[in-house]
């Protein structure tokens, strides 16, 4: 595989070689000084296939253009209130640093409401946290451990994942689509913990949907998967809901959700700062971005779809499940 691979990626480069501006300053903020690493990663996301791969990486650097994905991170969500209650109901956070150097995120799929701010606030949030992840903790964490990092690890916690969740789950279909299309093999590995049935049940039926290598991406673990994650982590990394068994949370640890979590505030100021910086007359401006969220690829829509069909089986169906899951607006004002 290795010949086959550097041919494709020589093919690529050659490609991208032929970019002009705007498109070659977002590719430069795309590949943070190492575009051999970018287009290996959009080269695995479309199975070595050069064409594919190039019209993913074209589509995703004319999707930050038209969405001015590259000064994200300096248009900060204000006022701080508003951003306090985005991290309380889109609950996520840094944890430390695996025994590879890659940063680990804790997420928390069952207990995050989205209830608090519209999607643009929330894909906005998430989107200067990619960026941020990308120009900041990774570039960081390549340094601290004196090697190219460049992938982070996930720990989903779905403590709280009820059939009733299916405003939640849009609302993570969006995100999914948002970093499949934009971000994608920028995560190692997902770690799945505290799993109730709904999730089982509708695991069982995407699984076998999933390419290969996505499939050996996610480990489903046992309960809070303490000892798995051990192997590859610290104990003080551990996400807080996965030091006690039996327990999603630990009230003794400091939550990494927390907008008063050092990274939240970290984030938040460097936002702020950069804001500043680039516009230094008069007050930070309040207001979401609008970003438009691209197309679902094919194996994702059915993923959706089977998911809906699952839940609607558990539930018994009914018109009622239907308006739910629709409730929901992605693109508007």
């Amino acid at each position: 595989m290795a010949a086959p691979s550097e041919e494709a990626i020589k093919q690529f480069s050659a490609l991208m070689e032929q970019l002009e501006e705007p498109l070659k300053t977002t590719f430069q903020h795309v590949h943070q000084g190492y575009p051999r690493g970018t287009l290996v990663r959009f080269l695995k996301a479309r199975e070595w296939n050069v064409l594919k791969a190039h019209k993913m990486l074209m589509d995703s650097l004319n999707w930050r253009l038209q969405n001015e994905i590259d000064t994200v991170l300096a248009k900060p969500i204000l006022p701080p209130d508003l951003y306090r209650s985005i991290r309380d109901t889109l609950l996520v956070g840094l944890t430390g640093y695996s025994k590879q150097g890659q940063p680990v995120y804790a997420f928390g799929v069952g207990l995050s409401t989205f209830d608090k701010a519209s999607v643009h606030y929330y894909l906005q949030s998430h989107i200067q946290m990619n960026e941020y992840r990308d120009r900041v903790v990774l570039p960081g964490a390549s340094e601290m451990f004196g090697k190219q990092i460049n992938t982070c690890l996930k720990v989903m916690d779905m403590t709280g994942l009820k059939l009733s969740a299916l405003n939640q789950i849009k609302m993570l279909s969006t995100i999914t689509a948002v970093d499949d299309l934009n971000y994608p093999e920028k995560t190692e590995t997902y770690y799945i913990v505290n799993a109730p049935y709904v999730f089982s049940a509708c695991w069982k039926v995407v699984k076998p949907l999933l390419q290969e290598r996505t499939k050996k991406k996610i480990k489903v673990l046992s309960g809070p998967g303490r000892d798995e994650l051990l192997k590859v982590m610290d104990y003080q990394t551990l996400p807080h809901f996965c030091k006690r068994e039996g327990s999603g949370s630990s009230s003794d640890e400091v939550d990494c959700y927390s907008y008063d979590h050092p990274f939240h505030q970290q984030l938040y100021n460097f936002v702020k700062q950069q804001a500043q910086s680039q516009d230094t007359v008069g007050p930070l401006k309040q207001g979401s971005m609008h970003v438009k969220v691209p197309t679902p690829d094919l194996e994702e829509a059915k993923i959706m779809q089977t998911i809906e069909s699952e839940l609607q089986n558990l539930r018994g169906g009914g018109d009622g499940m239907s308006r739910s899951f629709n409730r929901i607006t992605i693109e508007g004002p």
